[in-house]
């Protein structure tokens, strides 16, 4: 059994302020048996696409940087995994919505950057981020595999397919929406994306209210049956914590034989434009 943990707040305007109240969320589900941790989107800062403005870029940092730098030495204090979603600027006037994910040792492991880049009202992420230009990593830590999901791209079933092949056995799902009315849709696709590839599955949502927006929470952990570990979260400032048994996604693939039943000889169309 692993604990995972999903840490879920609200930010204000103030980066390091959030940043130190992410650390005080992150070591609480240390200290209760987390191994490994993931971040809500854009963790660190206030929701930044709600507007398109040029002076939200400032926000933005690199990876590595004094972030990643700062949640590295609590994941090797604790010798724990951490997922973080940062605004990444790669170079002045390119940037990305990406996830660092932080080994047990404290280094840098690699980086996800959001393929599918939405725009919509108070999500003009168009305006900030570049689609991402690394695929579908999957990332061995030595507690599992593991792939990242940003928000958007869990409607897009191919990510999670490719991800579920190339060996991951949990996507993280950081995810920044407000639209309650969307809450069943974001809820069942999780659980058939976690079906269909017999997978867990963890969303972490934002909290709080920015400007017009009320960030509605509701992180929970999926099994590869679809089933919920725990109730989805409710609105406070918290970290999530789920149990998972990763010889459930051997039993599942076992039960529910989709990975042999696969005829990828027969799926070309997906690759006409």
């Amino acid at each position: 059994m692993i604990r995972i943990a999903g840490i879920q707040m609200a930010c204000k305007q103030d980066r390091g302020e959030n940043v130190n109240r992410a650390l005080e969320l992150a070591e609480a589900a240390l200290d209760r048996g987390a191994r490994i941790l993931c971040f809500q989107e854009c963790f660190h800062i206030p929701w930044v696409p709600s507007v398109c403005h040029s002076d939200r870029f400032s926000y933005a940092e690199p990876i590595p940087g004094e972030t990643t730098e700062r949640i590295g030495e609590l994941a090797k204090r604790y010798e724990a995994v951490a997922i973080c979603p940062l605004f990444e600027r790669q170079t002045p006037g390119i940037y990305y919505n990406s996830a660092a994910v932080i080994g047990q040792d404290g280094a840098l492991l690699g980086k996800y950057r959001k393929n599918h880049i939405p725009q919509m009202a108070n999500y003009e992420e168009k305006f900030y981020f570049r689609p991402g230009d690394s695929g579908f990593p999957v990332f061995e830590t030595g507690l599992a595999t593991l792939g990242i999901q940003i928000c958007w791209d869990n409607f897009f079933p191919e990510g999670s397919r490719i991800l579920a092949l190339k060996g991951a056995e949990i996507i993280f799902a950081p995810t920044a929406t407000s639209a309650a009315a969307a809450i069943p849709k974001w809820e069942m696709v999780m659980a058939a994306n976690a079906i269909s590839n017999g997978l867990f599955i963890f969303r972490i949502n934002r909290v709080g209210k920015e400007g017009g927006l009320h960030f509605y929470g509701r992180s929970f952990c999926v099994n590869p049956y679809g089933e919920f570990l725990n109730e989805p979260s409710g609105v406070a400032d918290g970290a999530v914590l789920a149990e998972i048994d990763l010889e459930m996604i051997r039993e599942a693939r076992e039960s529910w034989a989709f990975f042999r039943d696969r005829r990828p000889e027969i799926y070309e169309e997906l690759l006409a434009k």
